[in-house]
């Protein structure tokens, strides 16, 4: 039998408390660590929950941001629509002014040709040179309202025709039109020369009564043997010869002398102008007392005319309308 030796008692070494100290400063780690851990866990969560709340704020800013946006969108769309229409508006209001400006200047050529064909026919047909400048006048004034470049050449031959009318020597056309109407107005009073009577005798004298009575009735008997024949001057014989129902045909024929001398007038006709005068005047000196203050200052008025000379040579207006065809057809060829 065997006997094996009793075992030795274990000796306790310093590494168990080296462990056991390794393992409480675990143990106190791990306590530390998970108290830090759920620290920081409830700090997470506080800040995962502002986080959240911040961001439901935030997606609360952004809806109404996108909402905003949307709003200033939908206005904005608003906006170019108007802003479309606007355009389109002054589009039409520009072309609405150009139809009208283009209008007003064919109005305004209108009236301008117009103006130069009325004084073409005062030229042509009355010889009436104040009408046909007013009219030229007042084409040159309105082309100077529209005040284009395009105008110029017109208005250069404006200015030129009215240059060479208003060279041309003054004819009082009205005037001596009126004169030789009140000479017609005036015919029917002239006192003829067969008509006239001859002075009436004086009657007797209140001086007379103081006389004898034989010397006033000698003196009265002396006055109505003178009153038995009367002489009488005539200055033309035929003139005696004239019937008194004459009379008025006399005066019908001095009156269509100056009727047709005032046609003549109007139509520039120098020579029967001057003839119907002279032939007028020939009558009033002949048939019509010369004495008369009536009969005198007609016979001036009709000596005067015969001095006036009333054939002024009128230039046509070929440049004016020369220059408004040019402007027509460059207007046309548009």
């Amino acid at each position: 039998m065997t006997y094996l030796p009793a075992p030795r008692p274990r000796r306790t070494g310093p590494w168990l408390f080296v462990a056991i100290a390794a393992l409480l400063l675990a143990a106190w780690q791990w306590f530390e660590t998970r108290h830090r851990l759920l620290d920081v866990q409830q700090e997470v969560a506080g800040k995962l929950a502002a986080f959240d709340t911040g961001n439901k704020e935030d997606r609360g800013a952004q809806k109404q941001s996108r909402e905003q946006i949307e709003a200033l969108q939908a206005r904005l769309g608003a906006v170019d629509g108007k802003l479309a229409e606007f355009q389109t508006q002054t589009a039409s209001l520009q072309a609405l002014y150009q139809d009208i400006a283009r209008s007003r200047e064919e109005i305004t050529l209108l009236e301008v040709e117009q103006a130069i064909v009325l004084a073409g026919q005062q030229l042509q047909l009355a010889g009436n040179l104040p009408v046909a400048v007013l009219a030229l006048q007042t084409a040159d004034a309105q082309l100077a309202r529209l005040d284009r470049p395009q105008h110029l050449p017109l208005r250069k031959a404006l200015a030129k025709d009215l240059a060479r009318l208003n060279a041309l020597p003054f004819v009082d056309m009205p005037g001596i039109s009126l004169r030789l109407e009140q000479v017609l107005i005036g015919i029917d009073k002239l006192p003829l020369v067969s008509s006239v009577h001859p002075e009436k005798m004086p009657e007797s004298d209140p001086a007379m009564a103081s006389l004898p009575w034989w010397q006033r009735t000698g003196e009265a008997i002396w006055q109505e043997m003178k009153g038995l024949v009367r002489i009488q001057r005539m200055d033309r014989d035929d003139a005696v010869l004239l019937a008194p129902g004459q009379g008025y045909f006399l005066r019908e024929n001095l009156k269509l002398r100056l009727l047709n001398a005032r046609l003549a007038l109007f139509s520039r006709d120098q020579a029967t102008f001057r003839n119907e005068v002279k032939v007028a005047l020939d009558l009033l000196g002949r048939h019509f007392d010369g004495g008369d203050k009536a009969v005198q200052t007609a016979q001036t008025t009709l000596r005067q005319m015969t001095a006036t000379e009333i054939n002024v040579e009128l230039p046509n207006l070929g440049d004016s309308q020369a220059a408004l065809r040019s402007l027509r057809q460059g207007k046309e060829k548009r």
